[in-house]
């Protein structure tokens, strides 16, 4: 749909009705409401459960609640794959109940990605239970220690978290030995979420639990629940290990959604209005014409930049409190998040800015809107964020704000990019080998591990088992390998990220946040400008070694982005291909990262106000690459234009790469060089920014045609000459974006790959 032809959206909502504002939707399409499809149940339901419907108002179920029930009742694990707010919920709690009152020691186990969402979905599970005679009990973190015996012991429907099994339940299972014994259901909620490294730890923690269930005679069911991605089934195996049933026949009914992308406008200097500033404007001008907003930004520093500007703009306006705007994202306390939620929920704040921490299914009432500063990564991000607004059949406008650089320049020229395109697939890789050894570890703490045992945690984990041997980390003899101490190793691991500590946030004695480590060195080093609710802080000091930032209140005109080198040693390559005149192949390769330095930027815009040099200690980590290996250069040719289409190409590549990977552009690096040393010819290098990898470049490496068409495409449907934000320059760029030959780049795809 056309902007022409969006009449109607204009004439509802104010946002749209300014002539100025008009100019930046670059593109606009309506979906169509959809209607509901029901289903009939065919396996029996105790009259408990049902009664328990009627009173809910539930006289039919969609089709593929009615679906999901059949096929639990039959004892298959299933992989439910729906739209967002389709009632996916049922398709577990509707089986579970229905457990619990046809064999009372019958026990579940739910995990949901935050305690948050745990927290939400029990008020939903306990009004579908019969009654006393079904226990349920949340058990994490916040759980009461006194408490927490009575759980393990009465509670027939205990909702956790993948931490909390992996560092609470798993390393003190003698307690939960009744409880395993008797466990029939493990529920997996929000699925897609478990990707990359939160996946393929999460994969060996639910292995490292089937493990201790088949010790206790016991093989539970599982059920999970997914967005919609290109590979539940996949996905379902990698975490599991078991292969599953899939539900995707969605019969839920939605209303009407518009989708408007939008383009901050020119600023006559070759670059763009901030999509932070656009953000804030229309997040105040929604909340100003009185719609319940929530914007979404890809970095903790945005979001909070995000509310800054709003509240400032609403100020100025008069019209709504700055204080019933507010900010939402992980390293707040506990406590914070409940007061922001319960505020949202009961409609006393009208605009939210938020990290991704917002987009799982917490209830947080109806919005009208969703903004997303910035593409949030992958598609099924994309369609989860949109879905937050016009939950049910309410109609719901989701507005893509662009930043100024080629990957979201690109969408907005090729909307149909994420519109129509098939949802991506989501990548995890339990068998990484240094994940698996952390959890082989644990595993070996819990219980010893026979060699027969290890298949279950890949094809890889006896020669990982083999080496922790070596190392003296595990110990191998009367055929079992043992963890040989006593103090557990599960608390020693973080199974969110690739490893490291956290460090403490600290305004005198008050704690404000936590970062991870490799965050700390890029956000909270010395000099750093911290944001937090609104507030502004300065980092005066940072001690790597005590795990402690010390922040003071300031109010400064700029915020700050570090800066980093990429050092790269790649490893023969194990998989590769031919393309014409090129050679491509998956290898390993070790890459060392440096924080350098760190840019002051003004809060007006993207202005680079100065740079200040960093000196950290590097990283190194061993992880996996696409390798392109490309023709020699021609010496009667330009060789600066021939270096320049080099550098394009790794440009283009890494831009376009997180479409196909599913992923988000953090997770990936990449390098050029003009004349490699092993081969003496110009090479480029895309990798997974993961130790170890978790399967982001094999996506890559499997589908290189597309990749290489879309690089073209992103080139070519730019009407830039020499190459912009919008196409080819790059705020990661190492070399500052010098040498770069839009022209050559093309040239190169064109009679080089063949490609366009």
């Amino acid at each position: 749909m056309t902007k022409r032809e969006a009449t109607h959206l204009n004439s509802e909502t104010p946002l749209f009705s300014d002539p100025k504002i008009a100019e930046q939707i670059a593109f606009m399409q309506e979906l169509p409401k959809r209607e509901a499809v029901y289903g009939e149940l065919r396996r029996p339901i105790h009259k408990s459960v049902q009664g328990r419907l009627d009173h809910l108002g539930i006289k039919k179920l969609f089709t593929h609640q009615a679906s999901a029930y059949d096929a639990a009742m039959l004892g298959k694990d299933l992989v439910v794959a729906t739209g967002t707010n389709s009632g996916k919920t049922m398709c577990y709690n509707l089986p579970a109940m229905q457990m619990c009152v046809a064999e009372p020691a019958a026990r579940c186990l739910y995990l949901f990605p935050t305690k948050a969402l745990a927290q939400d979905q029990l008020g939903r599970l306990e009004a579908l239970a019969p009654g006393p005679e079904v226990r349920i009990g949340t058990y994490d973190g916040d759980t009461p220690k006194n408490q927490r015996s009575s759980l393990r012991k009465m509670a027939h429907i205990l909702l956790t978290n993948p931490d909390m099994l992996h560092i609470g339940i798993l390393p003190s299972h003698e307690l939960w030995a009744k409880y395993l014994k008797s466990l029939r259901l493990i529920v997996i909620d929000e699925m897609h979420v478990y990707r990359g490294v939160f996946g393929s730890n999460v994969g060996n923690v639910i292995r490292r639990l089937l493990r201790l269930c088949a010790w206790h005679n016991s093989r539970p069911q599982i059920i999970a629940c997914s967005a919609t991605i290109g590979n539940p089934e996949e996905l379902f195996q990698q975490l599991t290990g078991r292969k599953a049933h899939l539900i995707d026949n969605d019969g839920s009914p939605s209303g009407r959604r518009t989708f408007v992308f939008w383009n901050p406008p020119e600023l006559g200097n070759g670059q763009r209005l901030s999509a932070n500033i656009a953000t804030s404007e229309i997040l105040s001008s929604l909340a100003e014409s009185g719609m319940r907003c929530l914007a979404f930004s890809r970095a903790r520093i945005s979001a909070e930049l995000v509310l800054r500007y709003a509240r400032k703009r609403v100020e100025q306006g008069g019209i709504v409190p700055p204080k019933k705007l507010e900010s939402y994202r992980a390293g707040y306390t506990a406590k914070e998040r409940r007061e922001i939620e319960k505020a949202l929920f009961k409609g006393n704040l009208l605009g939210l800015s938020s990290t991704d921490a917002m987009e799982l299914g917490v209830d947080i009432g109806e919005l009208d809107a969703v903004i997303m500063n910035g593409y949030p990564g992958t598609a099924s991000s994309f369609w989860q964020q949109a879905g937050r607004a016009g939950r049910g059949t309410r109609d719901g406008l989701a507005i893509f704000v662009a930043h100024d650089d080629p990957l979201e320049q690109f969408l907005v020229r090729q909307p149909e990019m994420i519109l129509n395109q098939k949802i991506e697939s989501v990548a995890a890789n339990p068998q990484n080998p240094q994940i698996l050894g952390q959890h082989l570890l644990c595993a070996a703490h819990e219980r010893p591990i026979s060699p027969s045992e290890l298949t279950r945690f890949g094809g890889n984990a006896l020669e990982v088992a083999e080496g922790l041997d070596r190392s003296g980390e595990l110990e191998f003899r009367a055929g079992m390998f043992f963890y040989p101490s006593m103090e557990p190793p599960a608390p020693k691991v973080n199974i969110r990220s690739g490893g490291g500590d956290s460090v403490r946030l600290m305004q005198g004695e008050t704690e404000i946040g936590t970062m991870e480590r490799w965050r700390a060195m890029n956000y909270a080093h010395e000099g750093a400008v911290y944001l937090h609710r609104g507030s502004t802080y300065v980092v005066t000091q940072l001690s790597l070694e005590m795990g402690i930032a010390d922040l003071e209140e300031r109010s400064v005109d700029y915020y700050t982005q570090s800066m980093g080198q990429t050092l790269l040693d790649p490893r023969p390559c194990f998989r590769s291909t031919e393309l014409r005149n090129i050679g491509a192949g998956l290898a390993g390769v070790s890459v060392t990262d440096s924080v350098t330095g760190y840019r002051l930027k003004s809060l007006d815009g993207d202005t680079v106000l100065g740079i200040e040099p960093l000196d950290f200690p590097p990283i190194t980590y061993d992880t996996v690459c696409v390798r392109i290996d490309l023709p020699e250069f021609l010496e009667e040719n330009d060789m600066e234009r021939q270096i320049g289409s080099i550098h394009g190409l790794e440009h283009a590549l890494l831009a376009v790469a997180p479409i196909l990977a599913g992923c988000d552009r953090g997770d990936l690096g990449s390098a050029w060089y003009s004349m490699f040393h092993d081969t003496m010819r110009p090479a480029v290098f895309v990798f997974d920014r993961t130790p170890g990898g978790v399967g982001l470049c094999e996506r890559l490496f499997e589908s290189i045609t597309g990749w290489l068409h879309a690089a073209a495409q992103l080139l070519q449907s730019c009407p830039c000459e020499t190459g912009c934000p919008a196409c080819l320059l790059s705020a990661r760029c190492e070399s500052f974006n010098e040498v770069l030959n839009k022209a050559g780049a093309l040239d190169l795809l064109h009679k080089t790959l063949n490609v366009i």
